[in-house]
């Protein structure tokens, strides 16, 4: 095989992949679009700062849950106590 078959070759294969790269603009809107309805803030910032791991906060945890000492959470409200429809 002489070299300007060769050229010729890979020239045809270089024209044929080019086909392949994608023109349309729009071409990965919709995962973009999806993945900026899923991220609520990506660079939160608090008011206070956040609480750290301790190894040996978490230690404690765990005894206390296999022993059956765990402390109780704090009673929160989510409603203002009102369910159904208006009347």
């Amino acid at each position: 095989m002489n070299i300007e078959t060769r050229l010729g070759a890979a020239l045809a294969l270089a024209g044929m992949t080019a086909a392949c790269t994608p023109t349309d603009v729009t071409f990965g809107n919709a995962v973009r679009t999806t993945l900026a309805a899923q991220v609520v803030d990506p660079d939160p910032q608090y008011e206070e700062p956040v609480p750290t791991t301790d190894a040996a906060k978490s230690a404690a945890a765990v005894e206390r849950y296999r022993t059956d000492r765990v402390k109780k959470p704090e009673s929160i409200r989510t409603t203002d106590g009102q369910s159904g429809s208006p009347q």
